[in-house]
């Protein structure tokens, strides 16, 4: 049988740290060093970005990311434009050895507004 995209990530969210927009923020206000990779694609970065993202593709996380993030103790919040992207993102990082992994489930306008 077939998955779907939406049982692919609904199994990605049961393994992974997801957070609302105000607890992302929280988490990025109160971490010593934390890092906020946006994991859509090059086109939409180029449209509209966050102040204090990294973009890193989601086809390139396995690739780039060891470069941003050395420590495997950095806290990363990884985001997209509706959240299942970013959730499989996390899930990748985690099992790349990443321990301080959260994906931010909300929309990319929701996290644009609180983030800038």
């Amino acid at each position: 049988m077939i998955k779907t995209a939406g049982e692919i990530i609904k199994h990605a969210q049961s393994q992974i740290k997801c957070l609302d927009v105000a607890a992302a923020k929280e988490l990025f206000k109160q971490s010593h060093y934390a890092v906020i990779i946006d994991v859509r694609e090059a086109d939409s970065v180029a449209k509209s970005k966050l102040n204090e993202s990294v973009h890193i593709s989601r086809g390139l996380l396995e690739m780039k990311v060891p470069g941003q993030c050395p420590d495997p103790d950095t806290v990363i919040l990884t985001h997209c434009g509706g959240g299942g992207r970013a959730s499989l993102a996390a899930l990748t990082l985690q099992e790349m050895g990443y321990k301080n992994v959260y994906a931010i489930t909300a929309t990319f306008e929701e996290i644009k507004a609180e983030f800038g």
